[in-house]
């Protein structure tokens, strides 16, 4: 009897984890099912001009919703331009996602300009709203910076190069077949120019060209992607061509008008997309939006990827962090020298860094710290100060972002003042006579305790010393210490009182 109760117990606990497994199994299941039938689509916006702290925002949206598995990413844009590297980027994040990216330029009164035109084009389905519009996407070389590896006298001798082209053997533009494009074939619809410029700009030199043709290859690559109007998109990089929200869906520059964010996604109800791993068809019927505003991360990279700011963060760190090594317990040089130099690593992970520049802008501020202790006489600083400079200057990769000359050349003088300050104090330093130890002595003034011709007692530095003389000495003389070995002195009677410590 006891056994069977035994048994009994076992198989009702062994009935009821059973029936909490199949409980949790169709909860887990329901769950599932609700959660595959609840579709995402999140939701981006981007409102001013691109750069790095975009690169990071928007590549981690469109991460975030491949890990969400959502029906597709809305990029809210309203934007003049940007960098030319951190747009590449972009799309070249947009082009090998995963879920579908629809650029919506949105709301009325807002541009996709520049940067924001290829991003258009690259982008699985490009939308705008009436009272938008997009273009000017020449590329502009800002801040002064030319193309990557190339000094000023290489430029010259490009354009020379380039206006003996034009003006020579008949290569250059002004000699191309009149109605003829790049290519050799018809002028297309988008490539029709008045008859005192029938050629398409090709740029006035050399450097410009280069940039031009880039550019416009790289656009007609992402409009032939997805079939969009490549003529057009051309000639707004030659031209700096503008069209309107009408006018780009007639054009089949953009696939949709929407008044709306909810009217553009029952428009694109159906539509099929050509991503990286093969064709779409987007279902956006009852789909849940998911907001994924800028957070407190964009917003600092913004505000640190000026390459000023970067600039300076990195200075403040380097510099705050040998002050605390210098002299241990200072704490404040050692905290702020810290947190500037993470952030200025944070702004750096995302910006196009020359590393060959950053080693010399290193090197050139060991050697100018190093002035302060080696005797080098000036040449660890000198060759301090120009490799510090020339480091600011190739700092970054991209031509697009510079720090101001007026600061590289501000910092450097600053640096090279307070080492030239530094080597001084040392020059002088070194003239002086030794305050601590045995050379503290020589020259002290004291008096014969006795009269001796030979060897007898002094007092000197309030002690009494055992000295050797050069000449007679009397009783209460003042003697002066020349020389020191051990614990005896060597002095010489003085006739009228010095300059030196009298004891």
């Amino acid at each position: 009897m006891i056994r069977f109760r035994k048994q009994r117990g076992a198989a009702a606990r062994w009935l009821l984890w059973l029936a909490l497994l199949i409980v949790g199994t169709a909860g887990a299941l329901l769950a599932s099912a609700d959660n595959g039938g609840d579709r995402e689509a999140v939701l981006l916006t981007v409102d001013g001009a691109i750069g790095p702290a975009t690169v990071d925002y928007i590549t981690r949206g469109i991460d975030a919703a491949e890990e969400r598995g959502a029906e597709m990413v809305v990029l809210q844009l309203d934007t003049p331009g940007g960098l030319d590297s951190s747009m590449r980027s972009i799309i070249k994040h947009m082009l090998q996602s995963g879920v579908p990216v629809v650029t919506y330029v949105h709301p009325a009164g807002a541009r996709a300009a520049s940067a924001g035109t290829y991003m258009l084009y690259g982008s699985h389905v490009a939308a705008m709203t009436p009272a938008t519009n997009l273009g000017s996407a020449t590329p502009v070389q800002m801040g002064g910076g030319g193309l990557p590896g190339l000094d000023e006298e290489d430029l010259e001798e490009m354009r020379e190069d380039a206006a003996e082209e034009d003006n020579g053997d008949g290569n250059g533009n002004g000699e191309a077949e009149e109605g003829r494009n790049d290519n050799g074939g018809e002028p297309s619809a988008g490539e029709e120019r008045l008859e005192d410029d029938p050629e398409p700009r090709r740029g006035e030199d050399a450097m410009e060209r280069k940039v031009l043709e880039d550019a416009v290859s790289y656009i007609r690559g992402l409009a032939e992607r997805y079939d969009r109007n490549a003529d057009w998109a051309e000639e707004t990089v030659r031209e700096g061509s503008n069209l309107t929200a009408t006018d780009a869906l007639n054009q089949n520059v953009i696939d949709f008008v929407a008044d709306n964010l909810d009217d553009l996604l029952q428009q694109i109800d159906g539509h099929t997309v050509k991503l990286a791993t093969g064709e779409r068809e987007l279902v956006t019927e009852g789909i849940r939006i998911v907001r994924m505003d800028p957070d407190w991360r964009t917003e600092l990279l913004s505000l640190i990827t000026n390459p000023n700011i970067a600039y300076i963060l990195m200075l403040i760190g380097i510099y705050g962090i040998i002050f605390e090594l210098a002299n241990p317990g200072a704490v404040y040089p050692g905290v702020i020298g810290s947190i500037s130099l993470i952030l200025a690593f944070f702004a750096l992970q995302v910006m196009p860094i020359n590393y060959a520049g950053l080693a010399l802008m290193l090197l050139g501020m060991i050697f100018m710290i190093a002035e302060a202790f080696v005797p080098s006489f000036g040449a660890l600083g000198i060759g301090g100060l120009v490799a510090f400079m020339t480091g600011s200057v190739i700092l970054w990769d991209d031509p697009n972002l510079n720090v101001a000359l007026p600061l590289v050349v501000g910092t450097a003088i600053a640096i090279g003042l307070v080492s030239v300050w530094v080597l001084g104090r040392l020059f002088k330093l070194r003239g002086q006579k030794p305050a601590t130890g045995h050379e503290e002595m020589i020259g002290m003034i004291g008096h014969a305790r006795a009269d001796f011709e030979v060897r007898g007692p002094v007092w000197v530095h309030s002690e009494l010393w055992t000295a050797e003389t050069t000449a007679p000495v009397r009783e209460g003389q003042k003697v002066r210490v020349t020389a020191i070995e051990g614990l005896r002195l060597t002095v010489e009677p003085v006739e009228q009182e010095g300059t030196a410590e009298t004891a």
